[in-house]
């Protein structure tokens, strides 16, 4: 696929950056999905957060990367209280909530920082996503669910998903299909992240004047309408806009996203070696 331009999966066609930015900009929920360790995916994300900001001045921020109980220490970022951008990520807990290289994420949040555009945690207590993944959601106590509500059931299509992406079915693989019970414990943990990432989102937008909430996610919560979309609907946000980069030689497959960016799948290779990053 030739990089630098946007590509509708429904239909193959190219389509004009500002066009999708105008109807992105017309969401309720505006959605970018990434590989957590490609830099040129986050400088893409950063690229669309200018756009959609330069439309909608009441743009807000929530990242997957930090619980949503951080959000006074991302406030207090935003506002421009630390002096220092490592005394940020020590009180952000980086090294613990996330632990990728705060180089990849920090042109991210010094924009936010930059523009004093709110900055907000999607994620939940990681505890919970173990108790969930083992238990279920029923042996939770809802005082302890963390504000996040138990999530729409896993289609058929979904579970097909999960199982494709963690590899099929090798012959020395447990779960040897997507309905193999041995599936259930993943597909759980999985969406208990799926739906924190919603229901924040969903409070975000639950306000007088709701913004319009872009949401800095990984792509395997997004894809084809699975994930954190399909809990969307579940809880009645209103209009989703899925975004994703495309690094693949081949078209990217009708219902992947509701519009795809082409990049050079050799870019973050290239900055690596010329030290770029």
């Amino acid at each position: 696929m030739t990089p630098g331009r946007w590509i509708d999966p429904a239909t193959g066609e190219t389509l004009a950056h500002q066009a999708v930015l105008k109807k992105a900009a017309t969401a309720s929920v505006v959605l970018l999905g990434e590989q957590h360790d490609k830099a040129a995916q986050h400088r893409w994300q950063l690229h669309v957060l200018a756009g959609l900001l330069a439309l909608r001045p009441d743009l807000a921020v929530g990242y997957e990367m930090f619980p949503t109980r951080l959000d006074p220490v991302l406030a207090r970022w935003v506002a421009g209280d630390f002096e220092r951008e490592d005394a940020f990520l020590n009180e952000a807990e980086w090294g613990t909530v996330w632990g990728f290289p705060p180089e990849l994420y920090l042109p991210l949040f010094r924009f936010c920082r930059q523009f004093r555009i709110p900055m907000h945690g999607l994620n939940c207590r990681r505890a919970l996503v173990t108790e969930v993944g083992k238990l279920g959601w029923d042996a939770i106590a809802e005082e302890d669910r963390d504000g996040v509500t138990p999530s729409l059931a896993a289609t058929p299509a979904y579970r097909r998903y999960l199982f494709e992406l963690t590899g099929g079915g090798p012959p020395n693989r447990k779960a040897q299909g997507p309905d193999d019970p041995a599936m259930d414990r993943f597909v759980r943990t999985q969406q208990v992240w799926d739906r924190a990432f919603a229901c924040r989102i969903a409070a975000l937008r639950d306000a007088p004047e709701p913004p319009l909430v872009a949401g800095i996610i990984g792509r395997g919560h997004l894809e084809f309408g699975h994930g954190t979309p399909a809990q969307l609907a579940d809880l009645n946000v209103g209009s989703v806009f899925v975004l994703l980069p495309h690094t693949g030689h081949e078209p990217p497959r009708e219902g992947l996203a509701d519009a795809v960016f082409c990049m050079d799948p050799d870019e973050d290779v290239q900055a690596a070696e010329t030290g770029t990053r």
